[in-house]
């Protein structure tokens, strides 16, 4: 079966870009390399190439795609840029992986006020299998009603209680999660539902405030009623832009604070 769509000209040499339509609808333009890039990121989505795994160099990926090596590099570029590839000096392109301590500190934006960032410990508080509500779902993208796997833990920095979060997952995708699971893994959270339930983490969206604690929170961050605290709600997507986490933080923010990239 061949690797290129209809809309790709087998010539190969132009970087131009292609009039894409569907039945019955009007063509849209789409560059050459941005249809690669969707190419390539079906492979990924598919399992072709695994988390951490080599993918084929830009000359291969080139003849596969009958297309010149600058258009399959500017695809790569933006893969790299959107964190779905790593570039390794000397050693090609690899898919990106939740296990490389870059990606973990991509998803956890709250930093030391001084020193290195490093890992949290986890005290799994509860894990248990719930009938979605409805805002959940809708977040989720399932049914109200559908089944969701509910975790709760709290973080620690050097034995500080810091982060108290929830978490939700799709539970058709997380079946066989359970707390002494969690409990047992000790690599990163996003690292295990990679490896262990086929989900990567592509993207998030996220929404943040400012709140106070309450009496249940503040006596799990051994702080007082009321203390301010910073609520983090992420809504985490996988490949095809769909929603597979909403998680809800708060964040005590005495010796850490919450550090984001704009570019």
């Amino acid at each position: 079966m061949s690797s290129v769509p209809p809309n790709i000209p087998s010539s190969g040499a132009s970087g131009a870009g292609a009039a894409v339509s569907a039945p019955g609808t009007s063509p849209t333009f789409s560059p050459l390399y941005q249809q690669i890039k969707a190419l390539i990121t079906q492979s990924l989505q598919s399992g072709e190439w695994k988390p951490g795994e080599l993918i084929p160099s830009e000359i291969e990926l080139a003849n596969r795609f009958k297309v010149s090596q600058g258009t399959v590099r500017k695809a790569i570029d933006e893969l790299a840029a959107e964190n779905l590839v790593v570039r390794r000096q000397g050693k090609g392109t690899f898919v990106a992986t939740h296990h490389e301590a870059r990606a973990q500190f991509r998803f956890l934006r709250l930093m030391p006020d001084a020193g290195e960032p490093h890992y949290a410990e986890n005290r799994i508080l509860d894990v248990k299998r719930l009938r979605s509500p409805a805002e959940l779902a809708r977040l989720l993208d399932i049914k109200s009603g559908d089944s969701v796997i509910f975790i709760k833990r709290v973080q620690a920095f050097d034995g500080i209680p810091t982060i108290v979060e929830e978490i939700w997952l799709p539970g058709v995708l997380f079946k066989g999660l359970t707390a002494d699971r969690l409990s047992e893994y000790k690599g990163p959270m996003y690292g295990l539902f990679e490896t262990e339930f086929g989900t990567r983490m592509i993207r998030a969206t996220e929404k943040i405030r400012a709140v106070t604690a309450d009496e249940d929170t503040a006596e799990l961050l051994g702080v007082g009623v009321s203390t301010p605290l910073l609520s983090v709600e992420r809504v985490s997507y996988t490949y095809g832009d769909r929603p597979v986490e909403v998680r809800r933080g708060l964040y005590l923010t005495d010796r850490h604070h919450y550090q984001n990239e704009l570019s």
